[in-house]
Order: C-alpha cells, then sequence, then structure tokens
C-alpha cells in the first residue's frame, strides 16, 4: 500500500493490519507501562506525607499508617526495578537460542508477572481501606488527598496490567511450546 503525502506529512495506513503478535507480546516495552509503578511511588513520596502545626513529626496521608505509605513507596519502586529488568529480558529474547531456555525466560516472566498483579492488588485493597478509614480532622486542608487518590487508582490499573502481562506472556510460552514440538517432529536436517 502506498503511503498518503499531506504536506509535509506521510502517513501510512498499512500499519495499522501490522498489529502482530510480537506487537502484543510486547507490551512491557511499550513507553508508559513503568508510568504507573513511577504515579503511585511518586505522589506517596511527594504528597503522601503531611505535617501537622502540633506534632514535629511527619505522618502519612493514609490513616496515620505509615506500612501504608511505605507499601506503596516498596511496592512502586520494586515494580519499577522489575519493568526494567524483564524490558532487558525483552531486548535480549531474541537472542536466546535454546528453545529450553526461553521457555524458562517465559515462565519466569508469568510467575513474577502475576506476583505483581496480585501485589498491587493487595496495594490497592490497603491503600483504599486506609484512605477510607482516614479521619478529616487530620487534615483539615484535604492537602496531598489527589496525589493519594492517585496512588490508589494507579495501583488499581496495575492490577490489570500485570495480569495481561502474565496472560500474554502464557500465550508466548504456548507459542514456544509448539514451537518445540514443531522442531522434535520435523528437524531442519531432514528438509532437502
Amino acid at each position: 500500500m502506498l503511503p498518503l503525502e499531506f504536506g509535509i506529512l506521510e502517513f501510512d495506513p498499512s500499519w495499522v493490519g501490522s498489529w502482530t503478535q510480537k506487537s502484543l507480546r510486547d507490551w512491557r516495552s511499550k513507553p508508559g507501562y513503568e508510568l504507573f509503578s513511577i504515579v503511585v511511588f511518586g505522589s506517596i513520596v511527594n504528597e503522601g506525607y503531611l505535617n501537622s502545626a502540633s506534632e514535629e513529626e511527619e505522618f502519612c496521608i493514609y490513616n496515620r499508617n505509615p506500612n501504608a505509605c511505605s507499601y506503596g513507596v516498596t511496592v512502586g519502586v520494586l515494580a519499577f526495578l522489575t519493568c526494567l529488568l524483564y524490558l532487558a529480558l525483552d531486548v535480549y529474547f531474541p537472542q536466546i537460542s535454546s528453545v529450553k531456555d526461553r521457555k524458562k525466560a517465559v515462565l519466569s516472566d508469568i510467575g513474577v508477572s502475576a506476583f505483581w498483579a496480585f501485589l498491587w492488588f493487595v496495594g490497592f485493597c490497603f491503600l483504599a481501606n486506609q484512605w477510607q478509614v482516614s479521619k478529616p480532622k487530620d487534615n483539615p486542608m484535604n492537602e496531598g488527598t489527589d496525589a493519594a487518590r492517585a496512588a490508589i487508582a494507579f495501583s488499581f490499573f496495575s492490577i490489570f496490567t500485570w495480569s495481561l502481562t502474565a496472560a500474554l506472556a502464557v500465550r508466548r510460552f504456548k507459542d514456544l511450546s509448539f514451537q518445540e514440538e514443531y522442531s522434535t517432529l520435523f528437524p531442519t536436517s531432514a528438509q532437502p
């Protein structure tokens, strides 16, 4: 299909049909995937702790529970680092020649993604519960409430993105199993 030219811009409509399995498989390498974890830990670090005029120490906006803020920051930072680790694995993946090693990489992707989906679910429930029972007298000026809500919302969104990643990894594992079966049934040396 020929590209359409609009002045100095060029539009190639053939990309619409080019959404292949590879583009779905490379979901983690798309920009913005790591954004959810950055929003969660960034909003808690920036505005998740408040100072009171009557107290010297700052306290967590989530019901004065320091465990809620610590959990959100810890899960956010570790999820971001995990995203970077698996992004590097996605870059290295085509260079892995052994089907068994590829299977191990994909199995680890399935397990880690499912584990992070669970951790984000726990984080969402914990932060939402602590936010629900927070007392208005602890924050009369409503400072940091938008950041607290953003952390809760992006924790919720992260459940689905990590679950989608696990589902796509399961699909990738099925494809690798098919490739292994195919290569044992029809070895390349048998072809003329």
